[in-house]
């Protein structure tokens, strides 16, 4: 089934534009990591007020038409969301700016399966921030060397910012991604036949993105479904921290009756 992406896409900054449609803001008490006992149920601890519902130990078969946009005879898919029966979203984070060691512990204790885009620029110096994080069952993804905007570039730049990213990936930790998600969204042919030749199997954009307080969305449904591809964004300002808006994020897809699945077990 082919994935439309109708959005607009910004060519300065990380942020996502979409219309906001919820507000996601709770009490003191809910936003980020409360105080408690050492005793208490790790997700009240984080905010949460029922335990986040385990995802399904394998993925089920997508739905007919699979989950891409076609993108050519050689080249990888584009996609947005999965179509999937199983009821899920995938959570990813980008860049690699954010680095709370309590959001491993985070991560950790609910056994949340994310997904990080790395940029080396903005990771790079905080890389075993993210050897903690895989290390806890996160997925370390390409987002290239320096956060270029691609679409427009010749085929050489865009190769060297995403193969320049799979070999440090590789170099730190021994891995070389399946996944990438192009800066602001912002590709063309050119990247996908770079991606390809990088070793990238699909490139990832998002169908909603929580920012500081609200749930957006790029077009369609103004919820979320089954499949749905969720961006964190990259906090700009001095706002909530990762963890409240993860457990802001977290309370939308309870509410809703879905839960996080691992995004690389789905593509």
């Amino acid at each position: 089934m082919a994935v439309t992406l109708a959005m607009t896409v910004a060519l300065t900054g990380c942020t996502r534009p979409a219309d906001p449609v919820e507000h996601l803001g709770g009490t003191a008490a809910e936003r980020g990591r409360p105080e408690g006992s050492a005793g208490e149920e790790p997700y009240r601890r984080w905010g949460l007020t029922a335990p986040l519902a385990p995802a399904p130990t394998s993925a089920a078969a997508p739905l007919a038409g699979g989950p891409a946009r076609p993108a050519g005879p050689a080249l990888p898919p584009v996609v947005d969301r999965i179509p999937t029966r199983d009821k899920v979203v995938f959570l990813t984070y980008d860049d690699g700016a954010e680095r709370d060691p309590r959001f491993v512990d985070m991560v950790r204790e609910l056994r949340l399966p994310v997904s990080m885009f790395l940029t080396d620029s903005v990771a790079g110096p905080g890389y075993a921030h993210f050897a903690r994080l895989r290390s806890v069952g996160a997925g370390l993804q390409n987002h290239t060397l320096d956060h270029a905007a691609l679409r427009g570039l010749p085929y050489a730049g865009q190769r060297a910012e995403i193969c320049g990213q799979q070999n440090k990936l590789k170099s730190r930790f021994g891995l070389r991604p399946r996944l990438f998600r192009p800066p602001y969204g912002a590709y063309d042919t050119t990247t996908l036949r770079a991606a390809a030749d990088c070793g990238i199997t699909a490139v990832v954009l998002w169908r909603a993105s929580m920012g500081p307080t609200e749930l957006t969305y790029t077009h369609g449904s103004h919820r979320l479904r089954s499949g749905d591809i969720v961006a964190v964004d990259p906090d700009e300002t001095s706002g909530p921290t990762l963890r409240e808006r993860t457990a802001r994020l977290l309370r939308q897809i309870q509410r809703q009756g879905l839960t996080v699945g691992r995004l690389e077990n789905y593509l």
